[in-house]
C-alpha cells in the first residue's frame, strides 16, 4: 500500500500571515492522522516563511506516525527577523536533534518559491554521501529528492540512501496541459524501474492532486507520496477529513 504523508507547510503559511497560533500545527496534524493520513511531512526553510523550527519540535513531541522532515542539508543557522520566532538552527542541526522517521534531502535555495529540481549528484554526490551515512547512523531513513533521470538515480544509489523521492512537477504539468502525458508518465515508470534495480525505495511528490494521482499511483514500487498544496486547497472546499479520505481513495485504498 502507498503511504500518504500530508505536508503541513501551507497550513503554517496561513498561520504566519497573522501574529497568531491559529491554525494550530499539531492540531491539524492530529486531524489529518485521525482522518487516515499515514504520516506528516514538513519542509522548514531558513526564512521560516511557513513551517518553523519550533513547529518541528512540537510535531515530534506528539506524532506517533511517520514524521518526514525535508530540506537542504547545506543550510546553516540563521537569525530570525520576526519577534517571537526562534532562530533557525540549520537543517542538519534540527534533524540531528529531532531524529524524525525519515529525512528527505532537497537541493533548494533561498530564492526558490518551492522545490523545483532534484540533486545533481555528479556535482554534489561527494557532499551528500557522508550526510546520508550520518543520518542512517542516527536511525533516520534517508531519501534524496531526484528528477526522473536514470543516470542520476544510479548515482543516488551510490550515496547509500535508502530511498529517493521523484520530483513529479513535469508529470503534473503534462496532466494539467493534457500534452505528452503518456510519454512523461513512462519517464517516471523507467525511473522507478531503475530505482528498483538499484535497491532503492521510491517516494514521490510535487503538484500531485486528486486528478493526476490515481494514474501516478500505478508507478511500480511506489511506497509513499507527500502532498500539501493541492490537499490544502481541496480541504477549503471539501473539509480536511473528507479530503484526506479522498486522497487515500485516489491511492487505491
Amino acid at each position: 500500500m502507498i503511504a500518504l504523508s500530508v505536508n503541513l507547510n501551507k497550513i503554517a503559511l496561513i498561520r504566519n500571515s497573522r501574529d497568531t497560533t491559529n491554525p494550530d500545527i499539531p492540531e491539524h496534524a492530529r486531524m489529518c492522522i485521525d482522518a487516515g493520513a499515514d504520516g506528516i511531512t514538513v519542509h522548514p526553510r531558513p526564512d521560516q516563511r511557513h513551517i518553523r523550527a519550533a513547529d518541528c519540535y512540537d510535531l515530534a513531541a506528539m506524532l506517533e506516525v511517520e514524521f518526514n522532515i525535508e530540506g537542504n542539508p547545506f543550510t546553516g543557522p540563521r537569525g530570525s527577523s520576526r519577534e517571537g520566532v526562534s532562530d533557525y538552527p540549520g537543517f542538519m542541526a534540527l534533524v540531528r536533534d529531532i531524529r524524525p522517521t525519515q529525512c528527505t534531502l532537497v537541493p533548494d535555495g533561498d530564492g526558490q518559491l518551492t522545490s523545483d529540481h532534484g540533486f545533481d549528484l555528479k556535482k554534489d554526490g561527494e557532499r551528500v554521501a557522508p550526510l546520508v551515512a550520518e543520518l542512517q547512523g542516527l536511525g533516520i531513513r534517508t531519501s534524496l529528492f531526484m528528477d526522473p533521470d536514470p543516470e542520476q538515480i544510479r548515482l543516488a544509489a551510490q550515496t547509500g540512501t535508502d530511498r529517493i523521492e521523484l520530483y513529479t512537477e513535469s508529470y503534473a504539468r503534462a496532466c494539467r496541459d493534457n500534452r505528452d502525458v503518456e510519454d512523461v508518465f513512462q519517464r517516471f515508470v523507467r525511473a522507478a524501474e531503475v530505482a528498483a534495480e538499484k535497491g532503492l525505495g521510491l517516494n514521490a511528490g510535487h503538484d500531485l492532486d486528486l486528478h493526476n494521482l490515481p494514474r501516478f499511483a500505478t508507478v511500480p514500487g511506489l511506497l509513499e507520496v507527500s502532498i500539501g498544496h493541492a490537499l490544502t486547497v481541496d480541504a477549503l472546499r471539501m473539509g480536511l477529513a473528507a479530503t484526506v479520505a479522498a486522497y487515500q481513495e485516489a491511492l487505491g485504498k
